[in-house]
């Protein structure tokens, strides 16, 4: 006579959502980061200064902005871009699963897709916005037009990954 086992743990495709959200956002996270890394690395480099500007926003992070006062003189430090590089990262990696938490929102109510472009918007020119009146050294180093093209561009990277996943995802307003 057999032993009837019992399963006290939840099915597969019940747990498996999580680990997938994560999972995707960790991914468009990368995506969105890099992308907006190489978009500044070729600029940097067509001026012959790579690295220029990750090292320009480490130091108004880390510093204060001190040194921004002449950028063009601003010497490049590889620990400078390296850190700033590790919290940028970080902050697209967030971003990137708040962004696949949003998601599984917007794929059970469509309502909420509107609001999730919405909430980009926002942030995309609030970002801007307080950069410009906040961070006013930074963006007399770096043109304003080319932090809102990578912005774009990082935007549109995540939003590759996040539209393989989710092709039938619809928003209504």
């Amino acid at each position: 006579m057999a032993a009837e086992r019992v399963v006290t743990s939840p099915p597969v495709a019940e747990g498996a959502e999580a680990p997938t959200f994560y999972a995707e956002g960790l991914r468009a996270g990368v995506f969105g980061a890099a992308t907006i890394a190489l978009w500044f690395f070729v600029l940097d480099t067509a001026r012959g200064r790579p690295l220029y500007t990750p090292a320009v926003l480490g130091t108004a992070l880390f510093h204060g902005g001190e040194g921004l006062a002449s950028p063009q003189t601003l010497p490049v430090s590889f620990e400078m871009v390296l850190t700033f590089t590790w919290v940028h990262v970080m902050a697209f990696l967030v971003i990137g699963v708040a962004a696949s938490w949003l998601l599984t929102f917007a794929e059970r109510n469509p309502s909420f897709g509107f609001g999730i472009v919405l909430l980009f918007v926002v942030f995309e020119f609030g970002f801007l916005l307080a950069c410009m009146l906040f961070a006013e050294p930074v963006l007399r180093a770096l043109a304003w037009p080319e932090v809102l093209i990578g912005n774009l561009l990082a935007a549109a990277a995540m939003a590759t990954v996040f539209w393989r996943r989710h092709p039938n995802l619809t928003i209504r307003p």
